[in-house]
């Protein structure tokens, strides 16, 4: 029971941010979501160890265990909408599908990357 507790509490942190992030894109003149704006903070929190890692980690893991479901109701929707099914929309699947394909290759590049840089400051010290 303790463990779903916790879970939920990590996931409400996590919705915290998110809130907080939407406040902050209200506020001020930002033309991108307040989701985005909120990761951005949680990123700057976890980077600069104001939050540890620890206190997200399995509410984040149950969120992206569930990320698949959270496109079924998108992807129903397009079922509403036969045009995306014609040339132009075949080009819009085609763009995606390449768009994707990059960012999961720059991510982990940079991932990469990032790692080796770690490993070497760690084998320096």
């Amino acid at each position: 029971m303790g463990k779903y507790i916790r879970i939920a509490f990590q996931v409400i942190i996590l919705y915290l941010f998110s809130l907080v992030g939407s406040l902050i894109v209200q506020i001020f003149p930002f033309n991108f979501p307040g989701s985005i704006m909120g990761l951005l903070i949680l990123l700057g929190c976890l980077y600069a160890k104001i939050i540890p890692v620890n206190l997200i980690k399995d509410g984040a893991g149950l969120l992206l265990g569930l990320l698949a479901l959270f496109f079924v109701p998108a992807t129903v929707g397009v079922m509403n909408y036969p045009e995306f099914l014609s040339f132009n929309g075949m080009l819009l699947v085609f763009t995606i599908i390449v768009s994707t394909i990059l960012a999961i290759i720059v991510s982990g590049r940079v991932c990469q990357y990032i790692e080796g840089k770690e490993s070497k400051e760690e084998s320096a010290s």
